[in-house]
């Protein structure tokens, strides 16, 4: 019985919807416009997950060809072989076949950036060694035209030994159908012999893998000899003994380093390479190069950063707020119209207080997480990034870092969780832990509603020069988050997380167009990763909040009989009262009330110990269980609360919310880890629940001890 082919019916017209016969690795240098590639070359088609045993995510998809199907892996940017974070290693173990549960590709598709055509062409080579059918997709070939590059694409083909090279551009999509049509016979295309930048090295090399046996690659030799892969250079000296692979190293590299050797052999050959296919233009003749140069230095960069921050948070923090106040709104009344349906009961409360309230709580702070991701994507794609990595090194290098943890660091002021994702771009692990553990000190979107409640009950509104008091101190919050983080950083790097001062190298790209398709695919995938790992979180805490709030129930009549009721209160006071009699004698207020005394040396009472200890999974609650508590419901964002706290009292008359006690609770949120998200995400990206307790613990210490010295030191004075 013959098998039916699995029909498609796509947007336009009736295709065939071939089944893939191959993978194929995509694989380049950082910043040589793979992933653009990767997107319009699969479309919607593709899927993102973890590789097998590690946190580095792989993404995969189905290119649909004229008679057949590929499957594309698009694999993270590497200079060479030698890859030494996370993602280099994952991207190099994968091409080598070394991952287990992943199969190794059966044909390279080599993305080598045409305005950087050296970078790639020295990783060309290196995977030239791997003997798998390859293929080149040089990218960006309209933007080198209007740099004034000019390549020989028949002359690179025969300098490569008529390996195909296809000039592309992913922004226009000129030359994608001749790709797509090489992709056809990429299986069928044989290993060509290019002639060798190191003959002596290559020959040595092909001669050891003869001799040793099938166990071992070609690859694996070189990487032996090279000494860049510990575990091989063991096993070869076991096996050709110890002496014989020394002497092997010493008639090969002399008294050089292995690795610098390579190195110099193969830019060698790669100088000859451009010299033969590439003309460049004069830089002087070009206005764009003389304005990019001019930006690189060390004053107008570093205006222009500043320009670029002000702008994303202006985004961030202006255009996210009518969609903020629309969730917010739309969940409110969808809530209020469900009790006003079903009737006030624990199903309803459940649906309203805890379900709809729950996904609203996760909603409601999806646009500034797309706002930022937006301005960050199409950063990335224009190629600023990587400058502004570069521009903040040597700060970042002050407190043990590099400039590879200002991204994910900078992505903390929306949200710690896709920041924390963010460091897997760190080589060095030491430096990758201690930028997780640096990134929650930033002043995430949860800590402003919290901030604007106090400031504006308790900080006057005084004009301090062109600005005013309460702005200043919102100011003074972000930056003692930002100091909050440094310090840890240089903290760890000089304690636990202790080693070598961090390499940084990058290869600034090209300023470039982004690619609208690129962006789009991009941005959905963050925002669904968002709503599926840390929003699932959130909305489990929300309806644990819900319960411990709701049970036990106090009923109109038991009310009654513990409240003097005021006849002349309208219906909406006495019902706030209601609830929030109801919360003092629920599971949370009586958690609060046992954990008084834990809290009350920094002049906290029950009740803001029930709000600080509903905020510790997640602190987006916080205000509205305030709201309840005190009485003006859960609408907490108006006058009302703010009138509440300044007049909350103790027993014995003594105002609770005094300024030493807010400055100290601000200083608490400012530093306390308040996030199970945040806590799950260290967990995954660490693999193991040592450095998320240990975040916990240090964090909630100093936010502990800074409110405590405030506030005793603020009451005696």
């Amino acid at each position: 019985m013959t098998e039916t082919p699995d029909i498609k019916i796509p947007v336009s017209g009736i295709g065939i919807r071939h089944k893939a016969r191959a993978t194929v690795a995509l694989i380049g240098n950082p910043n040589a416009g793979k992933s653009t590639l990767f997107n319009r070359l699969t479309g919607l088609r593709q899927t993102t997950a973890n590789f097998p045993g590690v946190t580095v995510e792989k993404h995969l998809g189905t290119v649909q060809l004229e008679h057949s199907a590929i499957n594309l892996v698009d694999l993270p940017g590497v200079y060479s072989l030698d890859g030494h974070s996370a993602d280099e290693r994952i991207a190099v173990d994968v091409t080598l076949g070394r991952v287990a549960g992943t199969e190794r590709p059966s044909g390279l598709l080599v993305v080598i950036d045409a305005t950087h055509i050296y970078q790639g062409l020295y990783l060309l080579e290196q995977l030239l060694e791997l003997q798998l059918p390859t293929m080149v997709a040089l990218t960006m070939i309209d933007a080198a035209t209007a740099s004034g590059i000019t390549i020989d694409v028949e002359g690179l083909q025969t300098a490569l030994g008529g390996i195909p090279v296809f000039p592309v551009s992913s922004i226009s999509g000129h030359g994608l159908d001749e790709l797509k049509a090489g992709l056809e016979d990429i299986t069928t295309i044989d290993t060509p012999d290019i002639p060798a930048s190191w003959p002596e090295f290559s020959e040595t090399a092909r001669q050891l893998t003869r001799q040793l046996g099938d166990d071992w690659q070609r690859i694996d030799v070189i990487q032996a000899l090279l000494q860049t892969h510990p575990d091989l250079a063991g096993k070869l000296s076991q096996q050709l003994g110890a002496e014989t692979v020394a002497s092997l190293r010493e008639k090969l590299f002399g008294d050089s380093p292995p690795a610098a050797a390579e190195a110099r052999h193969r830019y060698h050959w790669v100088k000859g390479v451009i010299e033969e296919v590439q003309e460049q233009a004069p830089l002087y003749r070009k206005v764009g190069v003389r304005l990019v140069r001019w930006t690189n230095q060390p004053w107008p960069a570093t205006l222009l950063f500043f320009a670029v921050l002000i702008l994303v948070f202006q985004a961030v923090f202006t255009w996210a707020t009518p969609m903020m106040d629309a969730i917010d709104a739309t969940s409110s009344q969808l809530g209020r119209w469900l009790v006003t349906q079903m009737g006030h009961n624990a199903f309803s409360s459940f649906l309203a207080d805890g379900v709809i309230a729950g996904v609203g709580s996760v909603i409601i702070f999806l646009p500034q997480i797309l706002i930022l991701f937006l301005f960050i994507i199409i950063l990335e794609d224009t190629g600023y990034l990587a400058r502004t990595s570069f521009l903040m090194d040597r700060v970042m290098r002050s407190v043990g870092l590099s400039g590879q943890s200002v991204i994910p660091m900078l992505s903390s002021f929306a949200c710690a969780v896709p920041s924390i994702m963010a460091t897997r771009v760190i080589p060095d692990r030491k430096d990758r832990i201690a930028t997780i553990l640096a990134a929650p000190f930033m002043t995430c979107s949860a800590r402003l509603p919290i901030y604007a409640l106090l400031i504006a009950a308790f900080v006057p509104n005084d004009p301090v020069g062109w600005m005013n008091l309460q702005g200043l101190v919102l100011f003074g919050l972000y930056l003692l988050g930002i100091l909050g983080g440094l310090g840890t950083a240089l903290l760890l790097k000089s304690s636990a997380l202790k080693g070598p001062k961090p390499r940084f190298i990058l290869a600034l790209p090209e300023f470039r167009k982004p690619n609208l398709q690129t962006v789009a695919i991009k941005l959905y995938g963050r925002g669904r990763i968002f709503l599926k790992r840390a929003g699932t979180v959130i909305f489990v805490i929300a309806i644990g909040v819900w319960a411990l709030a709701y049970f036990p129930r106090m009923d109109v009549a038991q009310y009654q009989l513990t409240q003097v009721v005021n006849p002349e209160s309208s219906q909406f006071e006495r019902d706030n009262a209601q609830a929030a009699a109801q919360m003092s004698q629920s599971w949370l207020g009586r958690i609060g009330r046992k954990i008084e005394p834990v809290f009350k040396p920094l002049g906290w009472d029950w009740r803001v110990s029930s709000a600080v200890i509903s905020g510790f999974p997640a602190r987006e609650v916080v205000v509205a269980v305030m709201g309840t508590i005190y009485a003006v419901g859960s609408e907490a964002d108006d006058q009302s609360l703010s009138q509440k706290l300044r007049s909350a009292t103790w027993p014995d008359g003594r105002l609770i919310f005094t300024l030493p006690m807010v400055l100290g609770l601000l200083v608490f949120y400012a530093w306390c880890l308040q996030c199970v998200a945040t806590l799950a995400t260290i967990r995954r990206e660490t693999n193991g629940w040592r450095w998320p307790i240990f975040a916990w613990v240090y964090m909630t210490s100093i936010g502990y001890g800074g409110a405590f010295v405030i506030y005793q030191v603020g009451s005696m004075l």
